[in-house]
């Protein structure tokens, strides 16, 4: 298994669709000034956050159950930025749209511009034949509210190619989270 470049990335992309839509060289300015770098890199791909978000919020005493989630116990925003509560958590979703190919897995890792202010970004990996709008979780681990800045980057992906095509893909096994767009919340 081996990682896959720049030039890898951005020939998927363009050929099969991988990434839409999809910046083929880093980003760093927009007419607004500075942003949080998104786009292709070297050896993956950094992804934006959307403008939608679903922040936690324990008004209702709920408890966190993965296999019966309140939706209830999140506050829905659209906005260009999403500020996080001190010790909890939002979830948004990718800009980007993803098909991933048979013979690829990701992984998927925050950015330290968001870690070195102690907001950790957790994406599961990406298996093959899945696709969707990938949901991202932010973790706000100060103790002061934190800010997530809307189309900008926010986590980087690496595509990870295997020896050999999988015998069965997450599209063979019609995954639960196949096709998801927008934030998608826990399924059991």
């Amino acid at each position: 298994m081996g990682i896959k470049s720049d030039k890898w990335i951005r020939r998927m992309a363009q050929e099969a669709g991988m990434i839409e839509p999809f910046v083929a060289s880093q980003v760093r300015e927009s007419e607004a000034g500075r942003v949080i770098s998104y786009g292709t890199s070297s050896y993956g791909y950094d992804v934006r956050c959307s403008d939608e978000f679903k922040i936690f919020t324990n008004i209702n005493s709920a408890v966190v159950d993965p296999k019966n989630f309140d939706d209830d116990s999140f506050v829905d925003v659209k906005s260009d930025v999403c500020i996080i509560p001190p010790n909890s958590f939002a979830l948004a979703r990718t800009v980007e749209y993803f098909r991933i190919p048979r013979d690829v897995l990701t992984i998927c890792l925050g950015k330290s511009t968001y870690a070195r202010c102690g907001i950790i970004v957790n994406v599961t990996p990406l298996e093959p034949e899945w696709q969707g709008h990938v949901t991202l979780e932010f973790s706000n681990t100060t103790p002061l509210p934190a800010k997530i800045y809307a189309n900008e980057g926010v986590a980087q992906v690496l595509f990870l190619g295997g020896d050999e095509v999988c015998e069965v893909s997450y599209g063979d096994r019609g995954g639960k989270y196949q096709g998801q767009t927008g934030v998608t919340l826990p399924k059991a």
